[in-house]
């Protein structure tokens, strides 16, 4: 497939916050009819009376019926509930799922990448790691939000046996990567001027982390500490990881930008990043810095996008053998 090609896609879930990053990047794809967006609460309104910012862009409006004709089916559900859906709905198997939630990110298994639940197979859809599996697969389980960020810092090293110390990661998340429903720590009285930290070194990214990790690296994976923090602001991550290392800086910096060469979402950062740079964009910034005997690498994301839906469109793109950046050519506001 390619120029010309126009896929029908389907969203389940449609109102959430994914939902709607999801909407605003396939409204503008230049390869992607939208079939249809699912929502049991929200079925016969317009899309936009819950997206405002479509307005404009779109008149489709919930059903809450699903159309079988689709070549693509989004899951933007909760935790739980894709499982559910799945197994309850006989979906034909020439649809493509590509499911956000964690339900099919895991198994116990490092050396095997999949996961196969109610007659179908999900590849982990990391792309700077599973390029050519997600080419081929039938199914996606899209990574976690904080699992992409901080894998994404830990990769190339991995790729070289070089996680040999134990590492230390700690990250800040906005609080779209709560959802939408109204929570203690989600309320704007409560998260504006003020930050805290959460699940302590039992984030439930650490699954599927430890398993990418492990699967890469032939040496025993050493112990992934992670500390994540509510942070007063609305979209972006920023993950700080250190290790030990006994490369150089510059050993270190030609191992990154030798391992995502090829990858066109991830970038080196020669200076400091602030959030802002990759808040509204698919990127990922990286920036190493070398501390005594320490390797510090900072890591950041949007979390609805290359933490999510930005994402979910990228793993359609290579599925469907389209341009890996179609629909996905956005740019940060840096003020």
């Amino acid at each position: 497939m390619g120029d010309g090609v126009s896929i029908k896609a389907g969203i389940v879930g449609g109102a959430g916050y994914t939902g709607g990053e999801l909407l605003r990047l396939l409204v503008h794809h230049p390869n992607v009819e939208i079939a249809f967006v699912h929502s049991n609460s929200q079925a016969g309104k317009p899309v936009y009376d819950v997206h405002k910012d479509l307005l404009g862009d779109t008149e489709l409006s919930f059903t809450d019926s699903l159309q079988p004709d689709v070549e693509v089916l989004f899951l933007c559900v909760g935790h739980g509930e894709a499982k559910k859906f799945i197994e309850a709905h006989d979906l034909p198997q020439h649809i493509k799922v590509i499911d956000l939630s964690q339900d099919f990110r895991w198994n116990e298994s490092i050396n095997e990448a999949t996961v196969t639940e109610a007659g179908r197979t999900f590849v982990y859809g990391l792309p700077e790691l599973q390029r050519n599996a997600i080419k081929e697969a039938e199914n996606i389980a899209n990574p976690g939000c904080f699992a992409t960020a901080i894998q994404l810092a830990l990769l190339p090293l991995a790729a070289e046996n070089l996680l040999t110390d134990e590492v230390h990661v700690s990250g800040i998340t906005g609080s779209t990567g709560a959802g939408q429903s109204l929570s203690a720590t989600s309320h704007y009285s409560w998260r504006s001027s003020n930050i805290s930290n959460y699940k302590a070194l039992n984030h439930q990214h650490l699954n599927e982390i430890r398993r990418t990790l492990q699967g890469l690296q032939e040496e025993k994976l050493p112990e992934i500490n992670f500390v994540p923090y509510r942070g007063p602001f609305t979209r972006g991550i920023l993950c700080t990881s250190y290790l030990r290392s006994n490369q150089s800086l510059a050993e270190a910096t030609n191992k990154y930008k030798a391992f995502y060469k090829e990858h066109p979402f991830v970038s080196i950062s020669s200076t400091t990043p602030d959030l802002k740079q990759v808040v509204n964009t698919n990127k990922c910034l990286l920036y190493l810095e070398k501390q005594d005997k320490n390797l510090v690498i900072t890591s950041m994301i949007d979390n609805l996008l290359k933490g999510a839906s930005g994402q979910a469109v990228q793993n359609m793109n290579l599925l469907f053998n389209l341009p890996e950046k179609a629909g996905l050519n956005l740019k940060g506001s840096a003020f």
